[in-house]
């Protein structure tokens, strides 16, 4: 008698189950099912009930297609942000938490494509332009670029970085190299210079490929190219930081990549590793502020200019969700990167340190990890 009992009780609560999750979701939409998918899919309780909440809201005809398709969770994410926008709610906490877990999941199912998780072995699959940074023993690092990829080797632009003895060759030497493949991870491998070629018009190396590169690091944030004009403030201490704009003029910069979790800051002159700073832009009538600590610098001798990257110090809510609405382009915000294309140079300024800062063509793509690439 009890076991009937339970079984009914069961049959009551899971039909029960249905009713609610129909009401709460409007239609016939099948919500036991989207219930389910989401289980299948890795999705916790919470989660899914959020993605119902907002597939509701924004009236999608697919909701289930939120558990895979970056398309409709960037449409729900777009129809979520105008909504509250139109409502003069931008500044609301709920509406920024929401969006803050709306962009989690946004990135959780961007990092489970397969391009993220496959990875490379040998250097033989890196591209023309694929940047790298070159160690000698105890010296280092020096910036270069793929030029071409062989069979027994690649070719490979002279390395530009600190001053090297007179007479120095390349040729013969051992050299570890790190670099960082987009929309992939951090790798490094260690190789020997075949040959140096530094009498050439445009001087370049030939480096023995490797079959053993070894995967450092993988991306947890998405980083795009940019070319944004920036104010850059140094700081005395990295808890000095704020998200509250400077009113006095900055030193003038450009970032070269952007993510939530740092920046690439292209400045003329050289800086110092460690550094605390803060930079601000705009992203159209948005004004963005974020501060960090640099924790790299690719510096060209040549053109007297550095790549700073900068790992950001924990931003607030509201100014990661600015951040990331421009990185994911939920509204086409992101001006189109024109290849060769130089940016007007402003005046030189110096900053109190005595570190000469200026603006400058946009860099090279950058090569690290999540401090800026």
């Amino acid at each position: 008698m009890l076991i009937v009992v339970i079984l009914l009780a069961l049959a009551f609560l899971s039909i029960l189950a249905i009713i609610l999750l129909r009401r709460a979701g409007g239609g016939r939409f099948p919500w036991m099912q989207f219930y389910m998918k989401g289980r299948e899919s890795g999705f916790i309780f919470r989660e899914i009930n959020l993605l119902r909440r907002v597939s509701i809201e924004t009236r999608l005809e697919n909701p289930t297609a939120l558990f895979w398709s970056i398309k409709m969770l960037d449409r729900a994410l777009k129809g979520t942000i105008i909504k509250y926008r139109a409502r003069s709610q931008e500044q609301d906490p709920e509406y920024n938490l929401l969006l803050s877990k709306l962009f989690e999941l946004r990135k959780r199912v961007e990092f489970d494509q397969p391009k993220y998780k496959l990875g490379i072995k040998s250097s033989r699959k890196l591209l023309p332009k694929q940047v790298l940074r070159i160690m000698l023993p105890g010296l280092g690092p020096f910036g270069s670029t793929v030029v071409e990829s062989l069979t027994r080797y690649m070719a490979v632009s002279h390395p530009q970085g600190p001053k090297l003895p007179d007479g120095f060759s390349w040729k013969n030497q051992k050299v570890g190299i790190y670099l960082w493949r987009a929309e992939d991870a951090g790798y490094f491998f260690q190789t020997k210079v075949l040959e140096d070629f530094i009498d050439r018009k445009y001087p370049i190396l030939h480096i023995a490929h490797s079959d053993n590169l070894i995967r450092t690091q993988k991306r947890n944030s998405l980083r795009v190219e940019t070319d944004i004009s920036a104010e850059l403030f140094p700081l005395k201490s990295i808890d000095l930081a704020s998200e509250v704009p400077e009113e006095a003029r900055g030193l003038r910069c450009r970032l070269a990549d952007l993510s939530e979790g740092g920046a690439a800051i292209l400045i003329g002159g050289k800086a110092r590793v460690g550094l605390p700073i803060k930079i601000q832009f705009s992203m159209g009538d948005t004004a963005v502020v974020m501060s960090g600590v640099v924790k790299g610098i690719t510096f060209d001798q040549k053109k007297n200019r550095s790549l700073l990257h900068m790992q950001a110090a924990a931003s607030s809510m509201t100014m990661r969700n600015r951040i990331l609405v421009y990185v994911y382009n939920l509204f086409g915000e992101r001006e189109t990167i024109v290849p060769g294309k130089k940016p007007v140079t402003p005046p030189r300024e110096r900053s109190s340190d005595g570190i000469i800062l200026k603006a400058a063509a946009p860099a090279p793509k950058p090569g690290s990890g999540e401090a800026g690439s």
